[in-house]
């Protein structure tokens, strides 16, 4: 079978999983708030990469933990104890850095459920998610003190890791519960295992791209009909042809995954030097292709469903 071919195919099952939790949308259950819209860079004054979905007033899932993302957590009045699950996009410092602080916090709170947690598989340059987990929490790693957290009854929760196996290019679903769908797609984001996620709760869908280049056409089948595509926004359109593009999406690729997406609104964060300031071209671009509503995060900002 041709690649192209064979590429539709997958793109079509993806679509065709997706659209079986299609419904109608309850809007004032849900809203998406920005916790981290930098990245890497120490002066940017922005926490790296970290989202909430709050449902019913009440924040459920965290999707990546970058450094500064447990204190804004707290400053929005999330509470550890609601916590359904973490979502990690990859495991780069600005997407999981503070993820040992919200483990530690947790000393601190209520919480008594144990708390799904969720990460791409690995390569030769990364460890696997549950790898990973082990290295920062097992007996043998940098926090042992904390290595209880991996074990069930040992504490009053437990960490459960489950991994997106990145060599798959098709959807992998995961039923967090009865009203929560969590689906994931291998991206690319130069050489390092990484996931793009969508949230399906209540007839909302929520899609996060993660870091990555437009190099796999999956992020379009992900985000089909989403809500609200987080898309992330390194770099500008005057990187094209660029090392860079190895690595992160420009706004043309931005535009035209969202209109063939079809997402409703389209959020631009994980903002870096190279991209802040010129919003306004990144925005002409992205509208040649897409007619959407477009806007660029900054840390605190919330963002209903429309």
């Amino acid at each position: 079978m041709k690649k192209g071919i064979t590429a539709f195919i997958a793109l079509a099952s993806v679509s065709m999983s997706l659209s079986a939790y299609a419904g109608q949308c309850n809007k004032d259950a849900i809203k998406l708030q920005v916790l981290g819209s930098g990245g890497p860079e120490l002066y940017d004054n922005r926490a790296s990469s970290g989202y909430i979905i709050w449902h019913n007033e009440k924040a459920r899932i965290l999707v990546d933990t970058g450094p500064g993302t447990s204190v804004n957590f707290g400053k929005v009045g999330a509470d550890y104890k609601d916590l359904e699950a973490i979502l990690l996009t990859h495991l780069h410092v600005d997407h999981s850095a503070d993820l040992p602080a919200y483990v530690k916090g947790a000393v601190f709170t209520d919480r008594i459920q144990d708390l799904a947690l969720y990460g791409p598989s690995g390569n030769e340059i990364m460890p696997a998610t549950k790898d990973f987990v082990t290295r920062l929490f097992g007996k043998e790693g940098v926090y042992p003190y904390l290595s209880d957290y991996l074990i069930p009854y040992a504490r009053n929760y437990a960490i459960e890791v489950n991994q997106v196996d990145i060599n798959k290019n098709s959807v992998q679903t995961f039923q967090l519960n009865d009203e929560v769908k969590l689906s994931a797609i291998a991206v690319e984001h130069g050489p390092l295992p990484a996931a793009a996620w969508r949230v399906d709760i209540e007839g909302c869908a929520i899609t996060f791209s993660g870091d990555m280049s437009a190099k796999r056409p999956n992020l379009i089948a992900l985000a089909k009909g989403s809500d609200i595509l987080v898309a992330h926004h390194a770099i500008p359109q005057a990187a094209k042809g660029r090392p860079a593009t190895a690595l992160h999406m420009i706004p043309e690729q931005i535009g035209h995954i969202a209109k063939q997406a079809g997402v409703k609104q389209l959020v631009l964060s994980h903002r870096m030097s190279p991209s802040v300031g010129k919003e306004q071209n990144t925005l002409k671009v992205i509208k040649q292709q897409y007619s959407g509503d477009v806007r660029f995060a900054e840390d605190l900002d919330t963002f209903d469903i429309q």
